[in-house]
Parts: structure tokens; C-alpha cells; sequence
């Protein structure tokens, strides 16, 4: 039989405390559900109204959230159901646009963006992978502009949960799975476990039936012997507690459903071979002092095990040696006198504060993964779950995740970085999608490349077969993997052009029976300003320079008597020319520089440019050992070079020379040195190390002169080292 219509009042019970003005924008937001909702009802025919009135209330009564939050849940549900009865997508487009923000207009623009990002997550095609469902979660947050659109999407699937008896099978089946993988892991990252686990034993009910019936029943019918038996194990221990006049509580819960059967499949187990269905948490109030909690923790720990045997083989220690995330406690099995099996686990307030809510959370320590940027908004969400106050709400809004969530056309899902446009979504799908892309498809809507996404597009990319590259693509993509493919791609067509240049000046050098020499070579690159012969041929196959010119240049005498020499520049250019600086980084229009074998040079090094005949421009330290040679025989190929001044990203290769006197664990130290200032060791070669005087050499990646200078030092510091010197 259908059920009856909750009435508004059975809402406003809880929303006593909200004002006149809040209460009578619930009523108006109800009897706008109510038109919307009035004819649509559940599988087992009771008025979908219910569902939102429910969610309404469960939002101020269980999560403590406000009138917005109550609001928004009533008019996400009617408005979702016209969205779903309109004749057409371009209706419910036009729905969007222009009927959805007059209806929610007169509720503020928190209540709009509250209710957009719900529709918005409720039109999510979830798919069953669970190589996916790390980013729906991403894409359900990505929505979440404000906070309170992730609480109430989760208490909105509680409630679906609870319902679930009255759905088809089919039904059953997929809201379940959905829930486990996805809303579930959510609660459990927002810390709302009483949600979590609610969502999970509900979920093992309708996916493994028998082995949620089989454990709920065992648990109920050892309820009262589990209640008489923590009363009798835990009296001794708080009599003990208390005696060593130590403050503290003690807290005792059951394990799920849902984490019993989870133990017993992995472990592969019977229900009464799981130890911990239930474990009891010591928790010491102390000064917040790292030594007097650690003695306090194993002070407790000492009274428990003089009461108690203890398997040692199960002891966790987290205080001597903290978990990667931080998270602090002491865990023991302990044997009690009949025989059963019980884990205590024994930390401090702050211990435990910083377990529940800091950055050791619970869902951390369990292994969830880790969600980078969203970690922050997750951590500071908990304000307002503590203190759901609106201005809570207004700080917490106001986070921005660093990266968007779009869709192929065929609902394929991809993560790019805040900021990507069309052309680094081309270059994500592929490199030779992304090479040829003309331009793209947003939501349908033609778009250029330079397009930036936002999170929930759906994009296609629109190719061209003839299309290249362009140097100005550059500008208009922020992801690592699209830069690279560009530059890769311009670098071999500059190359290709360099190549016909080349072909082009030695058929016509061939023609006019005549040799190219270096010193010609350096006249051609001074009088056309070029920095490396690459240039100069691509000039060339561009028709930039004239090939009929470089006849004179390359005839005329090295005193530069040729025309163009003698009117090429004013003396402000000279001067400018000579002011010239080749700086040196790790750009686009900088790759025809090398670091010369000779001497490696290192960001930081006083370093010159040498124009070489076939490899572009050699870069050379002033103390290499060739720098007198060139510098003094080839003073025209010589370019003024200095490092730019912002980082590079590359490392330096250095070797380094090693000698001293043999101790013991002296290859230990030397690598240990290198380790721990972060250098990148790629050889090391000691001999005589068993006798008593050593050499050798070590080849390290480092990041300039400066970090090398620290790491000399270190070097110098081993006992037994007596000289470290760069050999190169």
C-alpha cells in the first residue's frame, strides 16, 4: 500500500532553532518539491516527497548543517525531476539557463550553487571499474564548490540506502556496488564513519546476503556475552589505571558487518577466528609533551601486560616509530583468562586527536589513496562538520582544487591539471591526435584550441591531416606531456629546414667552385647576428637570408672589407652587438646548445660560448682546459655566456676525484654523503680500499655549483677522506 506524504511539520521539528524568515523559505522550498514531486513515487509506491523531506532533515539533524543545506536538498530533487521531463535536450538546456535560475533565485546564490552541484552529480554515469572510481570521487568533489554539496550527496545515499529493500533486484545490485565504490570511500575520507560504515554493512546486505544474515546474526547472539565480557576483562585494567592515579577513558567498539566479512575474505577465516570484532582504545590524558606521552603510553602498556599475557608477535609499535602519515599509537593482542583474543590499543588525547582529525587521519592510516590537491579541502571540510557555521562555509568555499575532471564523447573519463585547455586534452588522448588537432568540440559547441576546460566537459577534438605545429601552440598548453610533444615536433621540423639549407648552400657553393671555411662560417653568423650554423641553414631554406649574398660574405677578406660588412650595423648596434649575452637554459630556442665533454659545465659556472662548424654553439668553463687555446685562435667565434638567472630543471653530470686513508664503512659514508644531499649517484669507483690508502672516482648528478660546493664539503668531512677535488 502506498505510503502517506511526510508532512512539512515533521521537518520543521528539528529546525526549531532556524528563524521565521529560515523556516518560511523550508515551507517554500517544500511546496516547490511538492508541485515537482506530486505525481513521481518509489518502487514500492511511496511519494518520492518523502525522500527529499527525509534528506532535508537528516541534513540538520545528523550533520548539523543549516536552512541553506535543508533548502537546497528539497529543491535538488524537484528540480532534478523536471530536468528529467523535459521533451528534449534543447529543453532541458534551455530549463538550465533560464527556468532553473529563476526558480532558485529568490533562495540566494548559495542555495543555487548547492543545488547546481548536486544536479550536476546526479547526472554522473558511474561506471563499475574500480580503476575509475578514484576519479568520480575526484569529479564529485570537483563539483563541490561548496563543501556542503559532498555532506549531502552522501546523507542523500544513506537514505537511498536505507530504502533499498523496496527496489528491483537489478537495482539493488547497482546501488549497492556503486555505494561500496564510491560513496563509501568518500564518507571514509571526510571522516564520517559512522556514515561509512552504515553505507558499507548496508551495501554487504544486498551484494553477499548470506554473509551479511550469517555474521549479523552471530553478532547479535553473542551481544550480551561480548557487553559482560568487556566488563569483566576491562575492571581489572581501570582498577590498575586508576591505582597509578593515571587519567584516562576507555572507549570499546564492534567491528562491522561489513569489516568482519572483509578479515574473514582476506584472511580466510571463520567468524570466530577473527580476533579484533571488537577492541577497546586506551586513551591518556597528558601534557601535550612527547616524552611524558610516550612514557604514559608504555606505562599503560606495562599495566596491561602485567594483567593480561600479551602475543607479541601482533605488538605494533607507532610511537617509537611513527607511521609515514604521523599517525601515533601502541596496538596489542592480549590473551584474557578465558582464552578469548582482544586488541587494546593505547595513545594519548593528542595521540588520538591527531588520528581523528589530523593529518594521520583514520582514513589515511587504512590505506585510502591519496588525493593530492583535494586532501586540503577534505582536511578543512571537518571545520564544518565541528562548527557548521556559515562562516565556516564562506572560508572553506573558497578552496580551489588544482585540476579538472572532463569527459570524451564517449564518456571516457580524464584528469587534467586547472588551466588545460582543448590542445592539452588532445595531446592527453595522444601525441598524433594532439599534433594534428584543428581546433575542438566543448558540450557540442565548436571551439578553439586554446579553449580552457572546466571540470564536466565533454570534449572532441577536431583534426586536420596537413596540420603541424605552431611555435605559438606553446602559449596555449599548460600540461607537461603537451609542451614536450610540441617542442620535439618543432625541434625536428627545424631541424628538416636546417637539413635543406644545408643541401642548398653546398649545391650552390658547388656551383660556384668554392669551399666554406670557419672563419667564413664566423663572418656569416656575425654579419646575420646568428647564434649557431643551424640557424643559419634554416634561414637559408626560410628565404630569411639571401642566398645570393653569401658569395661576398664567404669571398670577402678576414678584415671585412665586403660591403654588407661595412653597412651592415650603426655603432649603437655594435654596441648592442657587443652587449649581446648567450644565456643559457633549458627553453625551445636554446636546445642547439651543448655542454661541452671537456670540461662539464655546471649552472652557476663561469662559462663562454664557442660557435663550432657542424654542432651549433659548445659551451666551455673559462678554466677548461681548452678555453686558452680557442679563445686566443678563434676570438670571433667566441659568444659572451651566462647562466639565466631563474632555476633549470636539468641535473649536471661531475666527477670527482677521491683520496685518503681506509676506515672502516668508508664506501658507506661516501654514498650515505651523496644520499642525503640529494645527489643522484651514477658511478663510484674506489680502489685499494682493503689496504690502507685509497683513490678513485665518483660520478654524481647535481643541481649547480653551489650544491656541489655543499657536497664537496661533506665529502671532506668523512673521516678518513683527505682530498676531494672536480676533475671535470
Amino acid at each position: 500500500m502506498p505510503g502517506k506524504i511526510k508532512d512539512i511539520h515533521w521537518l520543521l521539528q528539528v529546525c526549531g532553532h532556524f528563524t521565521k524568515e529560515e523556516q518560511a523559505f523550508i515551507c517554500r522550498a517544500c511546496s516547490e518539491a511538492t508541485r515537482a514531486l506530486s505525481d513521481c513515487t518509489r518502487e514500492n509506491g511511496d511519494p518520492l516527497l518523502n525522500h527529499a523531506i527525509t534528506v532535508a532533515r537528516m541534513t540538520v539533524e545528523d550533520a548539523g548543517l543549516t536552512a541553506t543545506s535543508a533548502i537546497a536538498a528539497l529543491l535538488h530533487e524537484a528540480l532534478r525531476q523536471r530536468l528529467r521531463h523535459a521533451a528534449s535536450p534543447a529543453a532541458m538546456e534551455a530549463f538550465r539557463k533560464i527556468q532553473e535560475p529563476e526558480i532558485l533565485k529568490p533562495y540566494g546564490s548559495e542555495v543555487a550553487n548547492i543545488v547546481s552541484g548536486l544536479n550536476k552529480i546526479a547526472a554522473i554515469d558511474i561506471k563499475q571499474t574500480s580503476l575509475q572510481a578514484d576519479n568520480f570521487r575526484k569529479l564529485i568533489v570537483s563539483y563541490s564548490s561548496d563543501p556542503r554539496v559532498t555532506i549531502i550527496k552522501l546523507i542523500d545515499r544513506l537514505e537511498v540506502m536505507r530504502s533499498l529493500d523496496f527496489f528491483p533486484k537489478s537495482k539493488q545490485q547497482k546501488k549497492a556496488a556503486e555505494t561500496l565504490l564510491l560513496y563509501a570511500p568518500l564518507a571514509h575520507q571526510l571522516g564520517l564513519y559512522n556514515i561509512k560504515s552504515e553505507m558499507e554493512d548496508l551495501s554487504l546486505k544486498f551484494t553477499e546476503p548470506d554473509a551479511y544474515r550469517l555474521i549479523t546474526n552471530k553478532l547479535k547472539s553473542s551481544a550480551g556475552e561480548r557487553e559482560k565480557f568487556l566488563q569483566e576483562t576491562l575492571q581489572p585494567i581501570e582498577q590498575a589505571l586508576q591505582k597509578e592515579a593515571l587519567r584516562y577513558e576507555i572507549k570499546s567498539r564492534t567491528k562491522s558487518v561489513y569489516s568482519i566479512w572483509k578479515k574473514m575474505q582476506a584472511q580466510k577465516i571463520d567468524f570466530e577466528k577473527v580476533y579484533d570484532i571488537f577492541a577497546t582504545r586506551i586513551i591518556l590524558d597528558t601534557p601535550p609533551n612527547k616524552e611524558i606521552e610516550d612514557a604514559a603510553c608504555w606505562k599503560a602498556y606495562s599495566i596491561v601486560q602485567k594483567i593480561y599475557a600479551t602475543d607479541d608477535a601482533r605488538l605494533r609499535d607507532w610511537i617509537s616509530k611513527p607511521k609515514s602519515s604521523g599517525y601515533r599509537s601502541l596496538h596489542m593482542t592480549v590473551q584474557t583468562k578465558d582464552g578469548q583474543a582482544m586488541e587494546v590499543q593505547i595513545r594519548t588525547t593528542g595521540m588520538d586527536d591527531a588520528a581523528e582529525r589530523g593529518i594521520a587521519a583514520h582514513w589515511k592510516y587504512k590505506g585510502v589513496s591519496n588525493l593530492g590537491s583535494m586532501q586540503a579541502w577534505l582536511d578543512r571540510v571537518r571545520l564544518l562538520l565541528e562548527a557548521p557555521g556559515e562562516e565556516n562555509v564562506q572560508q572553506i568555499s573558497g578552496i580551489q582544487l588544482n585540476e579538472i575532471i572532463v569527459f570524451t564523447p564517449n564518456g571516457d573519463l580524464r584528469r587534467l591539471p586547472a588551466g588545460a585547455t582543448a590542445l592539452d586534452f588532445a595531446f592527453d588522448l595522444h601525441t598524433n591526435i594532439g599534433l594534428r588537432t584543428a581546433g575542438a568540440k566543448v558540450n557540442g559547441r565548436i571551439v578553439p584550441i586554446k579553449e580552457i576546460l572546466r571540470t564536466g566537459d565533454t570534449v572532441e577534438i577536431i583534426t586536420a591531416k596537413n596540420q603541424q605545429p605552431a611555435s605559438d601552440w606553446l602559449n596555449n598548453v599548460v600540461t607537461a606531456k603537451a609542451r614536450t610533444k610540441i617542442k620535439q615536433k618543432l625541434r625536428e621540423e627545424e631541424t628538416k629546414r636546417a637539413q635543406e639549407g644545408k643541401e642548398l648552400l653546398e649545391r650552390r657553393l658547388k656551383n660556384w667552385k668554392l669551399t666554406i671555411t670557419d672563419d667564413a662560417l664566423g663572418r656569416l653568423l656575425k654579419q646575420y647576428r646568428l647564434k649557431t650554423i643551424t640557424d643559419l641553414y634554416a634561414g637559408l631554406a626560410n628565404e630569411k637570408i639571401d642566398i645570393a649574398q653569401i658569395k661576398e660574405i664567404i669571398t670577402a677578406t678576414p678584415s671585412g672589407e665586403q660591403p654588407a660588412e661595412k653597412t651592415a650595423q650603426t655603432p649603437s648596434q655594435n654596441a648592442a652587438a657587443a652587449a649581446d649575452c648567450l644565456l643559457i637554459d633549458d627553453k625551445l630556442h636554446n636546445t642547439s646548445y651543448k655542454l661541452s665533454k671537456c670540461c662539464n659545465p655546471i649552472y652557476g659556472d663561469d662559462v663562454f660560448g664557442f660557435v663550432t662548424i657542424a654542432d651549433g654553439i659548445k659551451i666551455h668553463r673559462h678554466s677548461c682546459p681548452n678555453a686558452a687555446r680557442l679563445i686566443e685562435k678563434y676570438p670571433y667565434r667566441i659568444l659572451k655566456a651566462k647562466w639565466r638567472e631563474t632555476a633549470i630543471s636539468n641535473s649536471f653530470q661531475v666527477k670527482l676525484r677521491i683520496s685518503g686513508y681506509n676506515e672502516p664503512g668508508l664506501v658507506i659514508a661516501v654514498t650515505d654523503a651523496i644520499t642525503k644531499m640529494n645527489c643522484i649517484l651514477r658511478a663510484i669507483n674506489l680502489s685499494g680500499v682493503d689496504g690502507g690508502v685509497f683513490s678513485g672516482q665518483v660520478q654524481v648528478m647535481i643541481r649547480d655549483n653551489k650544491h656541489l660546493d655543499m657536497l664537496l664539503y661533506h665529502l671532506r668531512q668523512i673521516k678518513g677522506v683527505e682530498k676531494v677535488v672536480r676533475i671535470n
